[in-house]
């Protein structure tokens, strides 16, 4: 029908009374209103109220802007999880700026690819990282102004910049009068994908975007005002997968790590009342597995964890539960601002034995508040696969909370939304009560004699077995088989186990053409998010050559 005339369309219009745009920076503000005086950052003897870290935000803000940083000025940080990290998720775009986070696992090349590609006018560089930091500005093509963090608990480095972080947060003005964006859809943030091939991918946020996921992970995770939360995720990972503003939204406590280690995690569960952490399932795998005399320090403390990165082994997960941690699973891409979908928790759920609860909170879910479209489909139809569990899709997002896009990189924009959806890459299954799992990256699947292998499944069962610490699986070339399954393993201190033992184990928990036909002990390439490098392995498993069909055993 066509449109008609209605008293809705007119007079009715959006003005500043009734419209501003959404941006995660008014948290902050609001939080330095409210509760001034509550603790809002703890980095060893650092302790700094929110009235002081808002003052020390705007000071950023405002020595930016002097330098001549505005709208759409790329700032970029090479820092651990420190204090000025987490003010320039709100100083920096205060200013109009985009913040460029890198990940302190890069090496000098890349860096100088991404501060080039970015088109960074700063950098704030934590001292630690001078030696390649040093490298990456020698290869930069422009000078860009570098500012040092000089943090007392990093090991000792050479400063590199025109002066520290604390001077010119001094040359800033603590009452600057910040505006948020004019438009939501101004970007925030910039951060790269990792590129095992070629350059990474430039992935642009909005504040729209930021403000959504924030709240989005504060409902998911039922947080409470105040909440204690441990980063033991790199800040520079997806921002935080938006833990930043959404700590701060709460008027919470942002405990800074300088280093993911068992021993300091515990220590600060037990000295600072953390409450709330987030990390891959490695960082749950070294919990799990640490020393007896740190594992009691969390005895009897309601520690939440959020887990994503990689499909986390049941296995695992029913061990921290056992621990006393409550783990919720969440799933989601740089791409999607972090998390974007949670396996929301059914109360009947707690019924069921720990080895099937432990399965149900491995799948991926539902789909976040603020995420409006999920589903699993043919990679080139987007037909949606059946709801069975079992017919293998492509996962597909869409809404406010899927990147703007690739920085200068529309070709990949442009295949990354086609069809109006946001192609994942991740291969899965829809179950029948709505929950998707996923079954691997489209690249990972093992393709044996025509039959699909999900690496995660046969993951899932090598890590049941009593003396394995960590796995993976990728696939190795075979002359009859095309390809079979090839297991990385890596076991507990102390433990043993033969190769011959471990296939035979999977044999019994998996169709036989499921179970790896090569084993290879020992540690396990990992990204500085504790992703394993599958493409190592891959190059690795290819090295190996093709056994022609007969079972491959590697001590």
């Amino acid at each position: 029908m066509p449109d008609r005339p209605s008293p809705y369309d007119s007079g009715l219009d959006c003005n500043s009374a009734n419209y501003v745009p959404l941006s995660p920076l008014g948290f902050i503000a609001r939080c330095a209103a409210v509760f001034p005086d509550q603790l809002a950052v703890i980095h060893g003897r650092r302790r700094y109220r929110w009235a002081e870290t808002y003052a020390r935000c705007r000071q950023l803000a405002s020595a930016l802007n002097r330098r001549g940083i505005g709208k759409n000025d790329t700032v970029a940080v090479m820092a651990t999880n420190t204090p000025e990290v987490l003010e320039a998720h709100f100083g920096v775009p205060m200013a109009g700026a985009v913040l460029n986070a890198l990940n302190i696992r890069l090496d000098a090349a890349m860096i100088a690819f991404i501060l080039d590609h970015g088109e960074a006018k700063v950098l704030i560089t934590d001292r630690e990282f001078s030696p390649v930091i040093e490298k990456a500005l020698a290869l930069v093509k422009r000078k860009l102004l570098v500012i040092d963090i000089d943090d007392a608990l990093a090991p000792t480095g050479k400063l590199l910049g025109e002066m520290d972080y604390e001077r010119f947060l001094a040359t800033g003005d603590v009452d600057f009068a910040w505006r948020n964006p004019g438009d939501e859809w101004n970007a925030i943030a910039l951060n790269y994908t990792s590129g095992t091939t070629g350059n990474p991918k430039g992935v642009v946020y909005h504040h729209r975007g930021a403000y959504l996921n924030a709240l989005g992970n504060a409902l998911v995770w039922d947080m409470p005002q105040h909440a204690v939360y441990l980063w033991t995720l790199p800040m520079f990972h997806c921002n935080g997968w938006c833990f930043p503003w959404t700590v701060t939204a709460l008027a919470g406590t942002h405990v800074c790590l300088r280093r993911v280690e068992a021993s300091a995690i515990y220590a600060a569960i037990a000295e600072e009342g953390v409450s709330h952490l987030c990390g891959a399932p490695i960082v749950m795998n070294m919990l799990l597995h640490a020393p007896e005399e740190l594992r009691r320090k969390a005895a009897g403390r309601a520690v939440r964890m959020m887990t994503a990165g990689a499909a986390p082994p049941a296995a695992v997960i029913e061990g921290m539960e056992a621990l006393g941690f409550r783990i919720i699973h969440v799933y989601g891409l740089t791409e999607t601002y972090g998390p974007a979908t949670v396996c929301a928790w059914h109360g009947e759920w707690n019924a069921l034995p720990a080895e099937q609860t432990g399965a149900l909170k491995a799948r991926q879910g539902v789909r976040y508040h603020v995420l409006e479209g999920l589903m699993v489909a043919d990679a080139q139809t987007l037909a949606p696969v059946p709801s069975d569990g079992r017919t293998i899709g492509e996962v597909f997002m869409r809404g406010n909370i899927v990147m703007k896009g690739y920085l200068k990189n529309p070709k990949a924009s442009d295949e990354a939304f086609a069809g109006g959806w946001f192609h994942t890459g991740d291969l899965g299954v829809m179950h029948a009560d709505g929950y998707i799992e996923i079954k691997d990256r489209s690249k990972d699947i093992i393709i044996s004699g025509g039959e699909n292998i999900s690496t995660i499944e046969v993951e899932s069962v090598l890590y049941r077995h009593p003396a394995v610490l960590e796995a993976a699986v990728v696939a190795r070339p075979d002359e009859t088989w095309g390809e079979t399954p090839c297991a990385f393993v890596t076991l507990k201190p102390g433990a043993s186990a033969t190769a011959d033992e471990i296939i035979l184990y999977c044999r019994d928990h998996l169709a036989r053409f499921k179970a790896p036909r090569t084993v290879v002990f020992g540690p396990l390439p990992k990204t500085s998010t504790g992703k394993v490098q599958k493409f190592a392995l891959r190059e690795q498993a290819k090295a190996l050559g093709a056994p022609g069909g007969a079972p491959i055993k590697t001590g």
